[in-house]
C-alpha cells in the first residue's frame, strides 16, 4: 500500500536501520525506541493486523527472525519481549502487523 509507512520501509522507500532481511520480511531498528534493544519485525506484504493475516508459515517467519536475532544479538539468555498489539485498544497505531522485539534491560510487568 502507497501510504503505509511500514511497506514503505519494507520495501525500501523509507530508510531505516535495518538489522536482518529475508524473501518476506524485515526486522529494523525502531525509531522511537522503549529498551536498548527495540526492533519491529515487518512483514513485506501488507495486512493491516494479525486478525487480517492468515499465514501460517510467515507468522512462523516472524517468530523465527526473532529468535535468531535474539542470538545474533546475544540477548537470548537474558530475555527478550515479543509484543503484537492489535487494533486501537490493543495500542496498535500503524495498521501493518509488526512485532516489537524489546531487549536489554528487565522488562517489568510479568505476564506469565
Amino acid at each position: 500500500m502507497e501510504d503505509c509507512v511500514f511497506c514503505r520501509i519494507a520495501s525500501k522507500k523509507i530508510p531505516a536501520k535495518m538489522v536482518k532481511e529475508t524473501d518476506r520480511l524485515v526486522v529494523v531498528k525502531d525509531i522511537n525506541p522503549q529498551a536498548p534493544t527495540h526492533l519491529l519485525i515487518l512483514p513485506k506484504a501488507h495486512y493491516p493486523t494479525l486478525l487480517d493475516c492468515k499465514d501460517r508459515d510467515l507468522l512462523g517467519e516472524m517468530l523465527e527472525a526473532a529468535s535468531d536475532v535474539a542470538r545474533d544479538l546475544g540477548v537470548d539468555k537474558n530475555g527478550f519481549r515479543l509484543v503484537v498489539n492489535t487494533n486501537e485498544e490493543g495500542g496498535q497505531t500503524v495498521f501493518h502487523l509488526h512485532m516489537h522485539f524489546i531487549a536489554g534491560r528487565p522488562l517489568m510487568g510479568r505476564m506469565g
